[in-house]
């Protein structure tokens, strides 16, 4: 089978050909149909993540959907997403041909939603509907605010949030692509972000694009933005961070969060279990069946797969990166 592998920390994956999985009690053998380029991807070939250097070679891809070849649990032919643990433990991830995953991971996948879509959403998008469902608690009639909103967690929160019942949608995203997808998600305001943003001139621009004060923030970009979006919280507001994109620290002013008895809280996919992630993705879908969901993703072939991940990594990919394996 074609596999890319990662042979050097830093470097991009390299296509070769490998036997395909060898049979173990409790996996199924998966036919990869789509695999997405990811950061945590990128990150984690680097050698450089807090999972530690990953042992070399190895297959990347923490994540992938494909066929059931062959399962104890479910018939042939199944379609399925399934999580990896590539570059994070020892063992080989989503993009190559064939993979063997344990199948307590496996979610079935409704018909009507294409694999490259699914992979798309994958578990960006279960990041973006926990941490606004589950962590934030959002409520009906309450305002969001969804830093990077052009994002895939910040494209997912902007329409979960509406299909949750807020009142009002804020995004805030630095290109001009990122505020062009935030808006087509359905924002009701595009807060443009720049490079060179002081926090008291921002948080008026956000203020301004806010009905009042933010009950719920979802925060992918740390830095600036959080510092700005934390001036804006509400009575029992709730700020959710998942992620440092913009920066790896941020400031709060402590008289807002006390007197405001505001929450802020971090969220990672590794604090949920399998049934919480698999329900979780089965109801974005669901939604992305019935065409209420969706994000901008860009689809390459295997064998782009390299210069893809280059891009990726160097920050020139302007949308979520799917490989078609098939």
């Amino acid at each position: 089978m074609r596999a890319a592998v990662i042979e050097r920390h830093g470097a991009a994956p390299a296509l070769v050909d490998r036997p395909s999985p060898a049979g173990l009690d409790g996996h199924a053998l998966v036919t990869t149909t789509a695999a997405p380029i990811t950061p945590l991807d990128i990150l984690c070939a680097t050698g450089t993540s807090y999972f530690g250097a990953p042992a070399l070679p190895y297959v990347p891809g923490v994540q992938g959907v494909g066929v059931v070849a062959a399962a104890s649990s479910l018939p042939g032919g199944t379609r399925v997403w399934f999580p990896t643990t590539a570059g994070m433990q020892p063992g080989d991830g989503s993009m190559a041909e064939q993979v063997s995953v344990p199948e307590s991971e496996l979610v079935a996948l409704p018909g009507q939603v294409e694999d490259t879509m699914v992979a798309a959403l994958g578990l960006s998008a279960v990041a973006a509907w926990m941490a606004l469902t589950w962590k934030g608690g959002l409520q009906p009639g309450e305002q969001v605010l969804v830093l990077g909103g052009g994002s895939v967690v910040g494209q997912v929160a902007i329409q979960a949030a509406q299909l949750c019942g807020a009142r009002r949608v804020v995004a805030a995203s630095r290109s001009t692509g990122a505020q062009d997808r935030a808006a087509s998600c359905g924002a009701d305001a595009v807060v443009p972000l720049r490079d060179d943003d002081e926090v008291d001139e921002l948080a008026a621009k956000l203020a301004a694009a806010c009905d009042g004060d933010v009950d719920v923030v979802i925060d992918p970009l740390c830095g600036v933005p959080a510092s700005a979006a934390l001036l804006l919280l509400a009575s029992g507001a709730r700020f959710v961070n998942l992620g440092s994109s913009a920066g790896q620290n941020a400031t709060f002013a402590s008289a807002i969060v006390r007197s405001r008895s505001a929450k802020i809280l971090g969220y990672t996919n590794n604090e949920i279990d399998t049934e919480q992630r698999g329900d979780a993705l089965s109801t974005l879908l669901q939604h992305a069946a019935a065409g209420r969901l969706t994000v901008s993703h860009e689809i390459v072939p295997l064998d782009q797969l390299p210069h893809a991940w280059q891009r990726q990594a160097q920050g020139l990919a302007e949308r979520r990166i799917v490989v078609d394996l098939t």
